[in-house]
């Protein structure tokens, strides 16, 4: 076979196959576009902070952290498991520290029963992240 004969076959194979394929393939788009997604991961990560702060308020006064070491607990170790869960988890946790804190300002709960729950959140969120 000549080369100008392989080179006729090899252009009319490209133009079969590029006819085959229908134009909705060749051209498609993506449901979800990349700055969708970039603002959304972006949210994401907001969110996360957010609830990582809150949570760590709840974690970090000087009672809670006295509390905290008076049960065998260490304060910075709380923090860096609470750092290691899940969005969902984490989420739901600021959601209950933020309901806590909004209690205690109310004086729906003493002192003694807030130190008691964050006591327990600790112990919960230490339990969660060993398994």
């Amino acid at each position: 076979m000549s080369l100008k004969l392989r080179a006729g076959l090899f252009v009319s194979c490209l133009l079969i196959i590029s006819f085959a394929v229908p134009p909705s393939l060749r051209a498609q788009q993506h449901v979800v576009s990349p700055t969708d997604i970039h603002k959304e991961l972006v949210n994401a990560t907001d969110r996360r902070i957010q609830d990582r702060r809150k949570v760590n308020d709840l974690f970090s006064s000087e009672e809670a952290e006295r509390a905290l070491r008076g049960a065998g607990m260490d304060p910075g170790q709380v923090r860096t498991a609470v750092a290691t869960l899940s969005d969902a988890e984490l989420a739901q946790l600021a959601a209950r520290s933020e309901r806590l804190q909004a209690d205690f300002a109310a004086g729906r709960l003493s002192n003694r029963e807030l130190l008691i729950i964050i006591l327990v959140l600790a112990a919960v969120v230490l339990i969660i992240v060993a398994t």
